[in-house]
């Protein structure tokens, strides 16, 4: 029997689960209800196309905090993985490590197929209740994920003005 996974889609209540982060703490979803939240999802730390996104993640990281959102990075790599990328490229959010892919699974974003447990490139913007507002996904270059998710963290803004 193949399980068939189902991308979580906006409207959709973010299911909420913890993880280990790059900070050495445990970080659960519901913790941040109240902020805004980019969850964006990477196949593999240390690839190119993955340095490029949190990069440019890291580089909108003050444009993001003035609209009360927190960016969180997740991928299926272990945390010693995540931290050494964290650490090589200075970033200033939190990377969480989902090594089994329960995580990528429950938003329907863990590659099928796959050898080891590993997620799509997508992101999910979450709205102050913990909803699905807005996902990115099949962009690229990958980079263009974080200014994506900077727009819709805007319009987010906007509409409750």
């Amino acid at each position: 029997m193949i399980l068939v996974i189902r991308l979580i889609a906006p409207g959709e209540k973010a299911p909420d689960f913890e993880a280990p982060s790059t900070s050495g703490t445990t970080l659960r979803l519901s913790s941040l209800r109240g902020r805004i939240v980019v969850l964006y999802f990477y196949p593999r730390a240390m690839t190119s196309g993955c340095t490029r996104e949190a990069q440019r993640f890291n580089e909108l990281i003050e444009e993001f905090n003035k609209y009360n959102a927190i960016v969180i990075g997740v991928s299926t790599d272990p945390i010693e993985r995540n931290k050494r990328f964290a650490e090589k490229l200075g970033l200033k959010f939190t990377l969480l490590s989902d090594e089994n892919g329960d995580i990528a699974r429950m938003y329907g974003v863990l590659k099928p197929g796959a050898r080891r447990a590993s997620a799509q490139r997508v992101t999910f913007v979450i709205d102050e209740n913990g909803v699905v507002r807005k996902v990115i996904k099949n962009i690229r270059p990958a980079e263009r994920h974080a200014d994506e998710a900077l727009q819709a963290v805007k319009e987010l803004a906007l509409n409750r003005s």
